[in-house]
Parts: structure tokens; sequence; C-alpha cells
């Protein structure tokens, strides 16, 4: 009889502790004041407003939303996982980030870090991005900001559905077509239309593109250190170039 009442009594201290704790943690959290740290080990934090909606995301590359992972009632597609920072707007949509990575290949390296800014509901329209790839002994670095071009009415879930569609289409003309048919509509595409920056080829200077995604001007200062203005038609071909050459 005795064990049982003591049985009784630690299952009873055990529960009332438990629940003491629990109380005592909901309301540390939800308590107004700052709390220092001096270091925090963590694998992601969501930044979220009163109402639950994720406002900031910053995470590990494993945690990085990717394939049938949820946030504010979105489910993603699959894409490379990144350590980084995302965005989203009021009402749960993603609007840009921050991401990096960086590793030794067989061959040489391999890094980069973009900073994107999205067209509401859609994709990126605005792109810091710099690049280090190393091959053997030949070394590949670029840096520059980009400006796209999207669709109108393209929205991240319809473009996760179409590129679904296409990857079905096995025949490469019906694919191609396919693909012609929802850009026109705005539904699926985007193009540079500005760039300031570093070519791989070491080219410094401002890239103007047309709606097609064709280089069709730019200003540089080339590998030789040459000043150069050129324009381009639409297949590419040079139509005028500064200083002319002699």
């Amino acid at each position: 009889m005795n064990t049982k009442k003591e049985l009784l009594f630690l299952r009873t201290f055990a529960v009332s502790i438990s629940l003491a704790i629990g109380v005592v943690t909901t309301l540390a959290f939800k308590s107004k004041k700052n709390t220092q740290f001096d270091t925090i080990d963590v694998k992601k934090i969501n930044i979220v407003e009163d109402d639950g909606t994720v406002k900031m995301l910053i995470t590990n590359a494993a945690n990085f939303p990717s394939e049938g992972d949820r946030v504010n009632g979105r489910v993603y597609h699959k894409r490379t996982k990144r350590a980084g920072m995302l965005f989203y707007t009021e009402d749960g949509k993603e609007c840009g980030g921050f991401v990096y990575d960086g590793k030794k290949t067989k061959k040489g390296h391999s890094s980069g870090l973009s900073l994107t800014f999205d067209q509401y509901g859609g994709d990126q329209v605005m792109q810091l991005i710099t690049t280090d790839t190393k091959v053997g002994d030949k070394r590949y670095k670029a840096g520059r900001l980009v400006f796209n071009d999207r669709g109108d009415y393209e929205t991240q879930e319809n473009v996760m559905h179409i590129n679904k569609e296409l990857k079905e289409i096995k025949d490469r003309k019906k694919r191609k077509e396919k693909y012609e048919e929802y850009r026109k509509k705005g539904l699926l595409g985007g193009v540079p239309r500005v760039a300031l920056g570093q070519t791989p080829g070491k080219q410094n200077g401002l890239f103007l593109y047309d709606d097609n995604g064709k280089t069709r001007a730019k200003f540089i200062i080339d590998s030789n250190n040459k000043i150069k203005l050129e324009a381009y038609d639409e297949v590419g071909n040079v139509v005028s170039t500064w200083p002319e050459e002699k």
C-alpha cells in the first residue's frame, strides 16, 4: 500500500514540475523584455508576425525550403538548398532573399553569393550576384547587378505547374513551342534587360539587352584596358562601334 502511495506521489510530483516548467517557459518567451545572449547555435530561425505569418527566414543549407516543404501555406518545388535568408510579404509570398555557397571540387572550387528581390508573386527582377569558379589552372570570376523583365501574369505557383508540364513533353520542338506560348501570354519567362559589372571574360561595364534577352549594346573596358562602345542587331552583328576601328 505504501509503495502505491509513493508511486502516486512521484507521478503527481513529476506532472506538477512539468507543468511548472511549461508555464515558466511560455511566460519567458512572451515577455516583451530584451534577452541578451553571448552565443546562439541554431539551424533555423523564423521571424514571424503576431498572426504567425513568416516574414523572414534564416536557415542553414539542410533546412532551406525545397520540394514538399511548406511556408505560409505554400508548398515548395524542388530547388538547390543553400544557407541564407528568405524574405516574405505581408500576405506570406516569398519576395526575395540572400543565399551563398562555396566548396572545393575535384578540379578546383565553386562559390557564389546572390541577393535577389522578386516581382510581387513572381520571381526575381533585381539581382546582385557574384560567382567564382576554378577548373584546373583556369579561374572564372564575375560580379554584376542585373535587372530582369518578368511576365506580367507570372506567379511562383503557376511557374511550378508549367515547368512540370513542360518537363513531361519529351519532344524538344513541341516543348519549345509550348514554352513560347506561355511566354507570350506573360505567364512564364524572365530575361535580363540591364547589367552592370564584370563578366567571366573580364569585360567590365554596362550591358543592355532587348526583350528577348539578346545583347544590343555594351559600354565596356575589356581585358586589354581598351574602351569600347558597341551596338548590335537582333542576331548579334555589330552595327556600330566607338572608337571606330582603323
